[in-house]
């Protein structure tokens, strides 16, 4: 089964899964500090004195943290013994290795471990004391000077910002609608014939038309010099169909079978092959066949080779009408979910957190590359990508995810089990077996995170165009269908 994608999803950073993020956010975070020589059990809850919070910048902040020499050294001896049972050495039997030995040889991995464990929980712990909201990860270094028997850290970092959403209803939002109309309907027939067209082969002295299949062999050169993808021999194209540049078309439009031509063509500027982009060819094309093109009627047989239940005209076009309608509908919607999120971002107050900004920076240069690896570009994942390319983006999609977050957590306006169940069902109608297609939404975390998403962004749309000021726009259905 082909996978179906979800339901155009607003371009907003994925925030969901940031430590401390909402009210009852928690802040676990794995932090990493260099170990020390080995140290000589006490509740790590206990060890953490009253919470004192140090403001640097707008959104960074420092806490220092103090922890007793022996939680950390008790851990570790602990850790160690556990391992004794099962280590194995040469020389010994398994369980029998001293504990010096497994010590030397274990001991400053399984304090590094620790350390890092015990200085995470009591930065969480401490964090957490505060009521802390934590963006990214902690900058953790040891502090000198310790009272003898402790170990003392400062930990920088930032939290998340208080954002602040304007008076929503001096807010002017465009609204877009647009129906289904009988030409469109047409437009989707002809598309739907052209693909099932079959071909005849044309007389010997038939001169080449728009619509024919042509079979040619084509040179082209440069300076005198053939130029790399300038050269095929029984090459197929549909002239009309756009599928080659406008001059070569001119060219062999009206030729006949068995004829040669020569011509000049000039690549435009923007030319995809940037090695011939801007520059002027001459060309040799030779037509070795023509083939005309028959579209099928519209009558019961083609309604019935598209699946059509009646296999009517009438049912065809009903059929056409309602993906139509499908189609229409959701393309209407992203639109209008676009403006509602562009009205927020303009209403909107904050700071950015810098560690948000690159933690969403790094995902859209690991897309990119990956975007490159796929399309066979070489050493894709090494390819240098800047962050000022997509920084504007990335900024973007954070400031608009803790928008969204916010305005969310105000008004209630989380995703409710049976608007999950009313988009699944919506984005499967359209499949040949859509309960397949339910199962295979419901059977994936990771899907239904994404539904859950669209379906959150679809609930702020609605709220922000109940209370901001709509400007109604309808729009043709080309003009709908001609935007990415």
């Amino acid at each position: 089964m082909k996978h179906p994608p979800v339901l155009f999803s607003a371009r907003v950073a994925k925030l969901v899964d940031a430590p401390g993020l909402g009210p009852d956010g928690s802040n676990t975070v794995r932090v990493r500090v260099p170990p020390r020589a080995p140290l000589w059990h006490l509740d790590i809850r206990k060890s953490i004195m009253a919470v004192i919070v140090e403001t640097l910048e707008k959104l960074e902040r420092k806490i220092t943290l103090s922890l007793p020499i022996g939680v950390i050294q008790s851990e570790v001896d602990a850790r160690l013994k556990k391992l004794a049972r099962t280590v194995k050495m040469d020389g010994f039997r398994p369980g029998k290795v001293p504990m010096n030995v497994v010590s030397q040889r274990y001991g400053y991995s399984v304090h590094y471990e620790v350390m890092n464990d015990k200085v995470g929980q009591a930065f969480s712990s401490a964090a957490n004391e505060a009521k802390l909201r934590v963006a990214g990860q902690p900058r953790i270094s040891e502090k000198e000077g310790a009272p003898d028997g402790e170990m003392t850290f400062d930990a920088i970092f930032e939290v998340y910002p208080e954002v602040k959403i304007g008076e929503l209803a001096t807010a002017e939002v465009e609204k877009v609608s647009a129906d289904v109309s009988d030409a469109a309907i047409d437009k989707t027939l002809d598309i739907l014939r052209k693909q099932r067209r079959t071909f005849s082969q044309r007389a010997i002295d038939a001169a080449a038309q728009d619509s024919d299949r042509a079979t040619i062999d084509f040179e082209g050169k440069i300076d005198g010099e053939t130029f790399a993808g300038g050269k095929a021999e029984d090459f197929q194209f549909l002239i009309g169909d756009g599928q080659m540049l406008k001059e070569f078309e001119d060219a062999v439009r009206g030729m006949k079978t068995g004829e040669s031509k020569t011509f000049p063509l000039s690549f435009p500027a923007d030319y995809h092959g940037k090695d011939v982009a801007g520059k002027q060819a001459d060309f040799m094309v030779t037509v070795k066949k023509l083939e005309a093109a028959h579209l099928p009627e519209i009558n019961e047989a083609l309604a019935k080779s598209l699946g059509i239940a009646d296999a009517s005209v009438e049912g065809l076009r009903a059929d056409i009408k309602k993906n139509l309608e499908r189609e229409v509908k959701f393309r209407v919607l992203a639109r209008n979910k676009n403006a509602v999120m562009d009205a927020l971002i303009a209403k909107a107050e904050l700071d950015l957190p810098n560690s948000s900004v690159q933690a969403e920076l790094d995902r859209m240069i690991e897309a990119a590359r990956a975007d490159l690896k796929q399309r066979g570009v070489k050493d894709a994942d090494k390819a240098p990508i800047p962050d000022d390319i997509f920084r504007p983006q990335a900024e973007k999609r954070v400031r608009l995810g803790l928008v969204v977050a916010e305005l969310v957590r105000a008004n209630n306006l989380q995703a409710k089990p049976e608007q999950l169940k009313a988009h699944i069902e919506e984005l499967a109608a359209s499949y040949e077996k859509p309960e397949d297609v339910v199962r295979w939404y419901l059977s994936d975390n990771r899907r239904m995170a994404e539904v859950e998403a669209v379906v959150i962004e679809n609930n702020v749309t609605d709220f922000v165009l109940s209370q901001a000021k709509m400007l109604d726009k309808a729009v043709s259905f080309d003009e709908l269908m001609a935007q990415n």
